[in-house]
């Protein structure tokens, strides 16, 4: 594989990784605003402990599965973006036709 197709590679790697960890990042902060607001709503305890329950396993689960996204895409990178690049490059080329 060339020098060029290994770091257009890694860019389109780097750039999936960042946005995933991003959206997780605005789903921690948007689900923390929503509980903080509703908390100061909610008198039941029992309702109080669902929430935070609730709120911690949709952010768990959601963690864990960007985590095992971006490393399943770190083992197979060179397939899934070099198909995608090829993929690119062969539009690009006909669109200049």
């Amino acid at each position: 594989m060339s020098e060029s197709m290994e770091s257009r590679i890694h860019k389109m790697y780097m750039q999936d990784c960042i946005f995933a960890w991003f959206d997780v990042a605005l789903l921690w902060a948007s689900l923390a605003f929503v509980l903080y607001a509703v908390l100061g709503i909610v008198q039941d305890p029992n309702i109080r402990l669902a929430l935070y329950v609730s709120c911690g396993v949709v952010v768990l689960y959601n963690t864990a599965s960007v985590l095992a996204m971006t490393n399943h895409y770190a083992e197979d990178k060179e397939f899934i973006y070099g198909l995608d690049i090829k993929h690119l490059d062969a539009n690009k080329a006909l669109s200049k036709k």
